[in-house]
């Protein structure tokens, strides 16, 4: 079909009439309706392409095809809850296909030819041709992979609170994700090996153990977690993040994601509760299994300093409560509830220097073992001692003062 027709049938679509939202697809539409003024198609074309740039791409065919692949469609709704797409709904779905399919492939000199302005500048894109109606239906067939919508673009997610918000919150993309990976964690083989098999027990749709990982500071436990889902996001592994103060939306968290194909571990960092905390009590009815608390696709990661999470002073200990001892095993309980309890303590000498090495050998740092050692050594007296993350700070000190040597030289 030529371009003005083009421009039509976009006006047909259905499924995928979600489309029309984005700022970038909408300029391209309004590039083919202005195709017989030369000037304004001029323009108009400038607009696009600024509008593809500002993406941080130049390829057309690329970004519609990832736009269609996060659209929240009827499509994604009956394959996430694994029943068949209604015949109408998938006979429409590929009729739009085939339209956006076209339109992804709409190249820079189609477009100049069509306004008349062969020879003036325009823009570029690229593009290039695509059956996008078998690509979607593949990629649906993997949903459970691949997901939709913000969780098919992003791995990593924060939870906020949002009075606007029909929940009370709304579930943002990590705009700068920690990268980190497995294969940068030194030491820790078996509490590593620990939340590991829950993970995959928890992507082969079992019921994973809601996991505590607790010890000392600077261990590795946050970042344990977060290497995790670095490592098994290609599998449909997903992490959310929550603060304490946020806890008594869990049952409406664990509600939204119910139905999602994907797996998702909801992470609460460096947890711990003072008594009478009312977040207290909604994390413990999450744990101990509420109405929406066991879905096979969520579990609970959460660290802590400190393996009774609930702190406690010895004038509450010894308190006028006549039933005081139920009240104390409730609170120092707590731990107990969480299905698996993984212990990170602070790294002896030998184990220290070894992540030390490690570290300082993947970032080029040309100090004898020795040397490393000893210093190593005087920097962790100077934090307080040892730990994962001391050593990974001294190594950046390290970095550092070698890089300035180098720009002396």
């Amino acid at each position: 079909m030529n371009l003005k027709e083009l421009e039509a049938e976009l006006g047909t679509l259905t499924v995928f009439g979600g489309v029309e939202a984005d700022e970038v697809f909408s300029e391209f539409r309004s590039m083919l309706s202005m195709l017989e003024q030369k000037q304004e198609s001029r323009t108009k074309a400038s607009s696009f392409a600024w509008q593809l740039y500002r993406h941080m791409t130049d390829d057309w065919t690329s970004y519609l095809r990832d736009l269609i692949f996060t659209l929240e469609t009827p499509c994604t709704y009956f394959a996430s809850i694994g029943k068949p797409i209604p015949a109408c709904i998938e006979q429409a779905a590929r009729h739009d296909l085939s339209i956006l399919s076209e339109a992804a492939g709409v190249t820079t000199e189609l477009v100049s030819y069509c306004m008349n302005a062969e020879g003036e500048y325009i823009p570029a894109w690229k593009a290039e041709p695509i059956d996008l109606e078998t690509l979607y239906f593949e990629r649906l067939a993997e949903i459970s992979r691949h997901g939709f919508g913000i969780f098919a673009k992003h791995k990593m997610f924060h939870m906020e609170l949002s009075e606007k918000a029909e929940k009370g919150f709304v579930i943002e993309p990590a705009q700068y994700p920690d990268p980190i990976s497995l294969q940068e964690l030194v030491g820790y083989e078996l509490q590593r090996t620990q939340i590991i098999e829950n993970t995959k027990a928890l992507l082969a749709g079992k019921k994973a153990a809601n996991t505590l990982l607790y010890g000392d500071a600077g261990t590795g436990k946050s970042a344990t977690v977060k290497a995790v889902c670095n490592a098994f996001a290609a599998d449909g592994l997903r992490l959310i993040e929550l603060s304490k103060n946020e806890l008594h939306l869990l049952p409406k968290l664990l509600d939204e994601l119910g139905a999602n194909p994907l797996k998702f571990i909801l992470f609460i960092d460096d947890l711990s509760f003072q008594d009478n905390d009312d977040d207290f009590s909604a994390l413990k009815a999450v744990l101990e299994g509420s109405i929406s608390a066991r879905t096979t696709n969520t579990v609970i990661y959460a660290t802590s300093n400190r393996r009774h999470i609930v702190r406690e002073t010895f004038s509450q200990r010894a308190g006028d409560e006549i039933h005081r001892n139920d009240t104390m095993q409730e609170t120092i309980s707590l731990s107990e509830r969480f299905g698996l309890t993984v212990y990170f303590e602070k790294p002896n000498k030998a184990l220290y220097c070894e992540i030390v090495r490690v570290l300082a050998a993947e970032n080029g740092i040309t100090l004898s073992d020795e040397e490393l050692a000893l210093e190593a050594e005087r920097f962790a007296m100077r934090k307080s001692g040892r730990s994962a993350r001391a050593a990974r700070q001294f190594v950046e000190q390290l970095c550092a003062r070698q890089a300035l040597n180098e720009n002396k030289e």
